[in-house]
C-alpha cells in the first residue's frame, strides 16, 4: 500500500517550481538551519493566505505532508493529484472520521518525516493571530518530536484570502522559529495542560516573528472560554495544497518575463 503523505511528486515539483517562484516573487526565508536534516518534526505556520503551505513546501528542502479537506477527494481534478503532493484528507465532521487524519499524520512522523498543520485551523481574514488548537502538541508528545513555529508575512498581499489567483509580483517572508520541545513540559502533569502550554508557546513565537496582534480566542469563536473539540485537527477548513494550481500561474508569469 502506498504510504500516506508527501513523496517524489512533491520533490520533483519543488525542484522545478522553486526557482521559478523565486523569480516571480521575492520570498525571503530565514531559520531553515533550525530544521533537522532528518527525523520527525511538526511545522506550525500562521495562516493568512491560500499560498502559505505552497510557499512553505517550495522553500523547505524536505517534503512536508499537510492535512486538507476530504472534499477534494470528490473531484476527479484533485482526488489523485493532491494526495500525490502530500495532502492527508480530513473529514471535518469530526469524531472517528477526523481521527483518521490524525492517525495518518502520526504515521508520517513515525517514518521520520515532516508534518505541517495550521494551528489556527483556518485562514485569518482580519490579520489577527488566533489561539492555537492543540492537535500538533498531541502529536508532538506522542511521537516525542519538536514543533517548529513558522511566521509568514506578506502572502496575504500577494493573494488576499478571497482572491482566486495570486498577483504576479510582490514579496513575503517565511521564518522558521525556535523549536518547542515536548520534553520541556514533561513535569506539567495533566496532558491537556501540557498541550495547551506547548501551543501557547508556539503562538507566542509566531506573534514575535510576524508582529500580528494576538487574540486569545479560536478563529470563528466569540468567547475566550470556548474550547470545542480541543486537540482535534478537524477544524482545518482551507485547502492546504495550492501547489498544483501555482504551476500554471508561475509558469505563465515566467514565460512573460
Amino acid at each position: 500500500m502506498k504510504a500516506e503523505g508527501a513523496g517524489k511528486a512533491q520533490q520533483r515539483s519543488r525542484r522545478v517550481l522553486s526557482p521559478i517562484a523565486r523569480r516571480v516573487w521575492d520570498i525571503e526565508v530565514s531559520g531553515l538551519e533550525r530544521l533537522p536534516a532528518s527525523g520527525p518534526a511538526i511545522l506550525c505556520p500562521n495562516h493568512i493566505s491560500f499560498l502559505d503551505s505552497a510557499f512553505l513546501m517550495l522553500v523547505v528542502p524536505r517534503n512536508i505532508s499537510f492535512v486538507g479537506k476530504a472534499e477534494y477527494m470528490d473531484s476527479w481534478k484533485t482526488k489523485l493529484l493532491f494526495p500525490m503532493m502530500g495532502m492527508i484528507p480530513i473529514d471535518r465532521s469530526g469524531g472517528e472520521k477526523s481521527q483518521g487524519a490524525l492517525d495518518a499524520a502520526r504515521r508520517v512522523l513515525e517514518r521520520g518525516e515532516l508534518f505541517g498543520i495550521f494551528p489556527e485551523g483556518t485562514r485569518s481574514r482580519d490579520g489577527f493571530l488566533y489561539k492555537g488548537r492543540t492537535g500538533a502538541a498531541r502529536l508532538a508528545t506522542t511521537i516525542g518530536c519538536p514543533i517548529f513555529p513558522v511566521g509568514i508575512v506578506g502572502t496575504d498581499i500577494i493573494q488576499p484570502p478571497d482572491a482566486k489567483a495570486p498577483k504576479m509580483s510582490g514579496s513575503c517572508s517565511i521564518t522558521i522559529g525556535r523549536p518547542v520541545r515536548p520534553e520541556r513540559y514533561a513535569t506539567e502533569g495533566e496532558p491537556h495542560r501540557v498541550w495547551r502550554s506547548m501551543m501557547d508557546e508556539v503562538m507566542f513565537e509566531i506573534r514575535e516573528m510576524t508582529g500580528q496582534t494576538y487574540r486569545n480566542v479560536y478563529a470563528g469563536s466569540t468567547s475566550e472560554s470556548e474550547d470545542v473539540n480541543i486537540g482535534s485537527v478537524a477544524h482545518v477548513q482551507d485547502p492546504t495544497h495550492p501547489l498544483p494550481r501555482l504551476v500554471g500561474a508561475i509558469t505563465e508569469a515566467h514565460a512573460g518575463r
